[in-house]
């Protein structure tokens, strides 16, 4: 056996030494975010709600019990770091695949080697980061494996499941949402970074509480960002035999204009729409033009933005104001023939208007009541009296039998009955008393009692 020199002692401990030094000097090259990225759930930031101790989420993870699952939330709020924690606890294969490079060949592989794994006794988790991007047919090359158990799917996406993942793979799923970071639990993430040995722990940074706080309150809630922008911020900082001085002026020029939170494809285009047209419907003017130009602002089609006004003029307005339908319609035209930033006012014009307009949802009421009805009734056929008889055969048969031609008879109508005799005296528009649908109120009240008085004259001359 070869005994070791106390020189060879002495390389062996240097080479070791070198050996961590070139570690370190690597780890110390990987993005601060990277960095800190949680191991354990005992290290994971917010998120309070989903793994607090004997939480669902906590109780998986900590027990390997882990089931088909997506992750929902913004960016940064540590959906990613999550499925890295399953995947460090796991006993279970752990495959990351990702949205953006995957096709369905790539996915079938994958799923003939989890399928092998599972007749071995072996569980399989795939991870889907960006499960959003993957087309319907790419989801249902997951599903059947999903079914049988060949593999636990977890899914992170930035975009509401709903509209993006399909719903025969999201009913496997149970839905993680995930919410932004608190400004609170940004400082206290950003001076975890700023002591940890993973972080700045080693130098002294010279930073207040103040720059903290900026730095937490521009994050706006994504913990990715807060980090990667105390790291650009101390790399730009002088730095000195004492450590770093954090530069006021290099913290404004970082901070000085955040680009717009606004995903025109993401939950951001939902829920600004959604806070415009609520805006609208609840006539606030203000609310409205306010949401408009964050929206515009943020690169939205405007072209979708007068979409919605459209639906909105007659969902929310209809019969109370119809001059609403016309202008929006004139407004998505001038969207059409000048776009941005021209029609931005031709866009304000028509949400001021419709804001100001009085309210009605009676159509949208009526339209609902007489669907429902319409399900409900699809066997029914169309009453013989009204259909049309091309044919002499079908005159035979009884088409258009008893029609009554409106305009041959006074005031140019008739008591005839147009609905199937299964829903006769159903009402499905019932007009508000809002602007000019007060006036379309008291028409209908005057038809009802023409046709009263037309049916009481037919039911005189049969006596």
């Amino acid at each position: 056996m070869k005994q070791n020199s106390l020189f060879d002692l002495f390389d062996q401990d240097e080479q070791d030494q070198q050996k961590q030094e070139r570690e370190m000097r690597s780890s110390m090259l990987r993005p601060l975010a990277d960095r800190m990225r949680p191991e354990t759930l005992a290290e994971y930031y917010g998120q309070s709600h989903l793994v607090a101790p004997g939480s669902l989420l906590w109780n998986m993870i900590e027990k390997d019990t882990i089931s088909s699952m997506i992750f929902w939330g913004p960016p940064g709020v540590g959906k990613t770091t999550l499925a890295s924690i399953i995947a460090a606890t796991t006993n279970s294969r752990f495959i990351n695949f990702s949205a953006v490079q995957s096709g369905i060949k790539e996915i079938k592989a994958v799923m003939a080697q989890a399928e092998m794994a599972r007749r071995q006794g072996e569980r399989t988790i795939v991870f889907i980061d960006e499960i959003h991007r993957f087309n319907k047919a790419q989801q249902d090359a997951f599903l059947p494996y999903v079914e049988k158990g060949s593999i636990v799917l977890i899914g992170a996406t930035t975009e509401n499941p709903s509209f993006e993942v399909n719903s025969a793979l999201l009913s496997r799923c149970k839905v993680f949402v995930l919410k932004a970071l608190t400004t609170e639990e940004v400082q206290n993430l950003l001076n975890q970074a700023l002591h940890s040995p993973k972080g700045y722990g080693d130098k002294t940074i010279d930073i207040t509480d103040e720059q903290i706080y900026a730095i937490a309150h521009f994050a706006h809630g994504d913990a990715r960002l807060a980090l990667n922008t105390l790291e650009m911020i101390i790399t730009n900082s002088p730095d000195d035999i004492h450590g770093v001085h954090v530069d006021g002026e290099i913290i404004k020029q970082v901070l000085g204009k955040r680009t717009l939170l606004y995903d025109k494809k993401g939950d951001a285009h939902y829920d600004m729409i959604s806070a415009l047209h609520k805006s609208m419907r609840n006539s606030d003017v203000q609310a409205c033009i306010y949401w408009l130009a964050r929206m515009l602002e943020g690169g939205e089609d405007p072209l979708y933005i007068a979409r919605r006004m459209v639906r909105m003029a007659s969902e929310d307005v209809g019969m109370a104001d119809s001059r609403a339908l016309e202008i929006c319609i004139a407004a998505y035209q001038a969207c059409m023939y000048l776009g941005m930033p021209e029609c931005s006012v031709h866009l304000t014009h028509a949400i001021t208007y419709l804001a100001l307009a009085p309210k009605s949802n009676a159509l949208e009421t009526a339209y609902f009541a007489a669907r429902d009805d319409a399900r409900e009734t699809l066997e029914e056929p169309v009453p013989l009296h009204i259909c049309n008889a091309p044919t002499r055969m079908m005159e035979e048969l009884g088409y258009g039998d008893g029609y009554e031609y409106s305009h041959d008879y006074p005031l140019h109508m008739t008591d005839m009955e147009c609905l199937p005799p299964k829903l006769k005296d159903h009402v499905y528009y019932k007009p508000t008393d809002q602007g000019s649908e007060a006036r379309v109120g008291k028409r209908i009240e005057q038809i009802q009692a023409i046709k009263a008085m037309i049916h009481q004259d037919r039911l005189n001359h049969k006596k």
